[in-house]
């Protein structure tokens, strides 16, 4: 290390990049994409509208909407020896080590995929939102013993995903909640997984390379992994009649439980908020209102007695599995909303690029000298 530098573990608040794309207002629980808010965008905008703000800058105008979403739904479809592999991964394989081998075949068949150009990558970004959504509804079907559902072409992006993943056409208050989600989980600035996918591109690799390594980041359950870790606890819990006696517990043993605070928001998570509204309708319409009810409970119960704010992994939990999605699936859904974060950071990267290459501090063995083999 050089002289003068301070170890800062985690790199805790340290400014890596300027952007144009997150304004994240963590001492006031402010979030806001290329200037609009993150409230405005997840109540009225849809995910496609969102992903063109990310990408291009400005919300679109209805003629170039209609001409970037016709883009998105024809690049859909997977190639067919995608879906073979899924056939010959074996069931039990995790859907984060699937979605992150499909990302990087996905790659081999891409006709831009060595071409970091803004256009190439434009293109490329396009078509992993709409294949990384058909991927993990496909390779969820096989592993289950079924066949793929083809993309509907005369439905939007968050109402083709829940279709293909179930077979069945969704209702409004399932496809506003889960557009709503995919929005809120769409950037969120230097997260890790964003910044891997950032490192990655500063090499000058290419974008599914460094989309792949953004998949494998977010796998970790200090990351992507929490809503998972949400509904497990409400499993535990079972019914809302239980949740005060399992708060007593949790609080008496001074367990941990995920989906509460943030390393950034010191206000509380907007997104949650937002989403706590919206889950409401699509769970009671789903006949699985009960886990969004005892999420409701224990966020009351542990935020008056510890003043902890959950985060929007709390609140997608419960909206996720009422909507039919499998708890392992939770964090496939989180990538298939963050890609669009991922493909813009890439994008600004190769923009004003530098290699990213930190230093670390040496804490080991003094310089000591080499000893013979019949010496030591």
């Amino acid at each position: 290390m050089t002289e003068g530098s301070a170890l800062i573990r985690g790199l805790e608040g340290v400014v890596a990049a300027q952007t144009e794309l997150c304004d994240l207002d963590g001492a006031n629980g402010r979030l806001a994409y290329r200037g609009y808010d993150i409230d405005e965008l997840a109540r009225q905008a849809t995910f496609e509208e969102v992903a063109y703000v990310l990408w291009h800058g400005d919300l679109p105008k209805p003629g170039q909407l209609d001409q970037f979403t016709v883009g998105l739904i024809a690049a859909r479809e997977l190639p067919r020896d995608v879906v073979q592999a899924f056939r010959l991964t074996p069931r039990t394989t995790d859907p984060m080590r699937v979605l992150q081998a499909t990302v990087a075949m996905l790659g081999m068949h891409d006709p831009d995929a060595t071409d970091n150009s803004k256009p190439a990558n434009l293109r490329k970004a396009a078509r992993l939102m709409s294949q990384m959504a058909t991927a993990i509804c496909a390779h969820h079907r096989v592993r289950g013993g079924l066949e793929p559902v083809a993309p509907a072409a005369d439905l939007g992006h968050a109402a083709n995903f829940l279709h293909m993943l179930t077979g069945q056409r969704p209702a409004a208050a399932a496809v506003k909640a889960f557009d709503a989600s995919l929005t809120l989980y769409a950037e969120h600035e230097m997260n890790a997984s964003t910044f891997t996918t950032r490192v990655i591109t500063s090499t000058q690799s290419d974008m599914h390379s460094a989309v792949a390594g953004g998949v494998g980041a977010i796998k970790g359950p200090l990351h992507g992994g929490a809503g998972e870790a949400v509904m497990r606890t409400l499993f535990e819990i079972g019914e809302v009649d239980n949740v005060d006696k399992f708060a007593d517990e949790a609080l008496a043993t001074k367990r941990r439980l995920m989906g509460f605070g943030h390393r950034v928001y010191k206000a509380g998570d907007p997104r949650a908020a937002i989403l706590l509204g919206l889950a409401e309708a699509a769970c009671r319409e789903s006949g699985q209102f009960k886990w969004f009810q005892m999420a409701v409970k224990l966020h009351k119960r542990i935020g008056d007695a510890k003043g902890l704010i959950p985060n929007v992994d709390f609140y997608s939990a419960p909206l996720f599995y009422s909507l039919g999605i499998p708890v392992d699936l939770f964090t496939p859904v989180i990538a298939a909303g963050r890609i669009t974060g991922w493909t813009a950071n890439i994008i600004e990267q190769h923009e004003d690029n530098r290699l990213i290459r930190p230093r670390g501090e040496y804490v080991g063995p003094k310089r000591r000298p080499y000893l013979p083999l019949g010496s030591r």
